[in-house]
């Protein structure tokens, strides 16, 4: 009886509208903390190789634990997809006939370009997602021996793949989406899980815009450095 009271529940929140946002936004801030990790990872690169491929052979070395990292990520960025693109359509079929300007509302509802074309930059980062695991996770695995222990050179693979124009700049093109999908995307999950009122509603909106634009310039920096011969 429990189990299948408590199965009804979660089939009814996902149902719900108000259910789907709640989803949208806990898997919306669980993916934006990974990404976050994430930047700050690649940024070891411009200390050093050595640095990076140690931190990559560590994060290796995790083992069961790692994939049940990427397991959960995994489970967070379909459910984010799915659930998303399902209030998108909802949302057309609610209003099938477009707004003939796009500008900021304010408050509350904060609608802007970002907010619009937040299916569309959520199509476009999945499909890098899946290039980039091509290209990185599951691309040219060249070796390394550092201090006696030998060890994907990742760093390598890397600077390889950013010495190509393509590479670089749709890299870099990628990151501007991400800041602009990050731009509501944050402020959009803290109201959809109920932690905002209108007072520091203002806050969190404008710490979602810094923290979008660091994001996107944290990961640009790599990309760009590589291809100018900044780092070797």
């Amino acid at each position: 009886m429990t189990i299948s009271s408590d199965r009804s529940k979660l089939i009814g929140l996902y149902n719900s509208p108000i259910g789907r946002k709640i989803i949208t936004g806990i898997t919306g801030l669980g993916l934006s903390l990974f990404v976050l990790i994430h930047m700050v990872g690649n940024l070891t690169l411009l200390a050093s190789s050595k640095a990076y491929n140690q931190l990559a052979h560590f994060i290796d070395s995790l083992g069961i634990l790692l994939y049940a990292i990427e397991f959960i990520l995994l489970g967070f960025a379909l459910f984010h997809i799915v659930v998303g693109i399902s209030i998108r359509l909802n949302s057309l079929q609610a209003r099938p006939v477009g707004y003939s300007q796009i500008k900021s509302a304010g408050d509350p509802s904060k609608q802007s370009l970002s907010s619009r074309s937040m299916a569309i930059t959520g199509v476009v980062l999945l499909g890098f997602l899946a290039l980039h695991l091509a290209s990185f996770k599951f691309g040219t695995y060249y070796t390394t021996v550092i201090d006696g222990v030998e060890m994907r050179n990742l760093s390598r693979l890397v600077i390889e793949k950013f010495h190509h124009p393509v590479y670089a700049f749709g890299y870099t093109s990628v990151m501007v989406v991400l800041g602009v999908h990050l731009r509501h995307g944050i402020w959009s999950a803290w109201q959809s899980i109920g932690l905002l009122n209108s007072k520091i509603s203002p806050l969190v909106y404008a710490i979602a815009l810094v923290f979008a634009i660091l994001i996107a310039i944290g990961f640009i920096i790599l990309p760009l450095s590589i291809f100018f011969d900044l780092i070797s």
